[in-house]
């Protein structure tokens, strides 16, 4: 029976991610306003339907904010039509295979060991299981095979190709795979997939000018507001066309989900304002920075990265070939000196997803704390020396040696 309060469980918790190190990708730190707004009393409102179109009264408020939401996340990414309703990226993937294709139909999307996300085809997803998949993955090198993709769209003919990932760590030519699409129409009678782009890892890079904007070249994109981004747990979706946005509309409500969550799309909403920033700008700027700082400090000591280095936020660091030591014991032994990372499977991994050859490894959420590339090179020679020891089986040894090293860096942050 657990006998702490909710209360104390919360403070707990505040406590840990004051003290610890947090270097999981998909994870950041909100500002006071957007926490502010998540937790308003806008939780009280029902508000099912849209702006304008209610199936409650009392929605004066709601609409004006939901409205400007819309507004605000338009013109962060360049685009006409939104829906901010989504209550996850998931959800929001979900909503355009629905919207736009039907279950049975092919689609074509990054295989999850090569970086991809479970809602791209991944047989433990609904994306796996309700659909046809054929998945592309990386070169020897690490990075997307361009080619091999021009040639499974000619040879499967697939309704609709996702791009994008979550553990993927260069830049991704959106111009290119729209390339290949117009290409692919030339000898099909016009006729071509549905070009998704899922940029839920990178939209903070893209609104800070750091990465493409996939924006011009897909016909639907989707995305997370709390990684990169910097704002609530929630999803977005995106398009230039009038035709898919309706559809979209008509999926996310009343098609897979009831009343939205104005609260968090308050919070959305300022998350979007904030991006559109000189200040945010800097941020997202810095976050490269870091990472491939990051990186580059593990390569000189001859670790194993996938794709030898990053272009965004994060990278994958093969431990297993590495150090011998597998994702799910780095993950285990790193956070007993407050560093917390995320196990990820590599390429062709021989491991089991439980215990993976990588860790995967990012730098939004301390950039936010105040982070700089000294500060970052500095932990990873605090996690090379520590894991070394981890090997040798003298880990206890050291590791509250290693927590005041870690807590004197936070410690210098101002």
């Amino acid at each position: 029976m657990i006998e702490n309060s909710y209360e104390e469980i919360i403070e707990l918790e505040a406590k840990r991610q004051k003290e610890n190190v947090e270097l999981i990708a998909s994870e950041n730190y909100v500002s006071e306003r957007v926490l502010k707004a998540a937790g308003s009393i806008l939780t009280n409102k029902y508000a099912e339907g849209y702006p304008g179109k209610r199936y409650y009264g009392g929605c004066k408020y709601v609409d004006l904010i939901e409205s400007k939401a819309i507004e605000d996340v338009c013109k962060l990414f360049n685009c006409k039509y939104a829906n901010v309703q989504p209550h996850s990226g998931s959800s929001a993937n979900q909503a355009v295979y629905r919207a736009l294709i039907n279950s049975g139909d092919t689609v074509m999307g990054m295989d999850l060991g090569a970086g991809g996300h479970l809602t791209h085809g991944h047989k433990m997803s609904f994306s796996g299981q309700d659909y046809n998949i054929v998945s592309y993955g990386i070169d020897t090198n690490g990075i997307i095979n361009y080619e091999e993709c021009e040639r499974l769209l000619n040879e499967y003919n697939p309704q609709m190709l996702i791009v994008g990932a979550s553990s993927y760590s260069r830049i991704i030519d959106y111009k290119k795979f729209r390339d290949i699409i117009e290409k692919y129409a030339v000898s099909h009678n016009g006729e071509k997939p549905y070009y998704m782009v899922d940029m839920a890892h990178v939209a903070g890079l893209v609104a800070g000018g750091v990465h493409p904007n996939p924006v011009p070249y897909a016909d639907v994109v989707t995305s997370t507001t709390h990684k990169t981004l910097r704002g609530p747990r929630g999803g977005i979706i995106l398009t230039n066309s009038e035709d898919i946005i309706k559809k979209i509309n008509k999926t996310v409500f009343p098609g897979i989900q009831g009343g939205p969550l104005e609260h968090i799309i308050a919070a959305k909403g300022i998350c979007f304002e904030e991006a559109n920033t000189e200040d945010f700008k800097k941020y997202a700027k810095q976050v490269v920075s870091n990472a491939k700082a990051f990186a580059n400090k593990f390569i000189e000591y001859g670790w194993k990265i996938i794709s030898d280095g990053t272009d965004n936020h994060m990278f994958v660091l093969d431990v297993y070939n590495s150090i011998g030591i597998t994702g799910k014991e780095v993950e285990e032994e790193l956070d007993k000196i407050n560093v917390t990372v995320n196990k990820n499977q590599t390429p062709n991994d021989i491991l089991p997803p439980l215990k993976s050859s990588g860790v995967r490894i990012g730098t939004p959420a301390m950039t936010t704390k105040g982070w700089k590339e000294e500060n970052f090179e500095k932990l990873a020679n605090i996690i090379i020396e520590y894991l070394k020891l981890c090997k040798e089986g003298k880990q206890e040894e050291v590791q509250n040696k290693y927590k005041e090293e870690i807590q004197r860096i936070i410690n210098n942050i101002k």
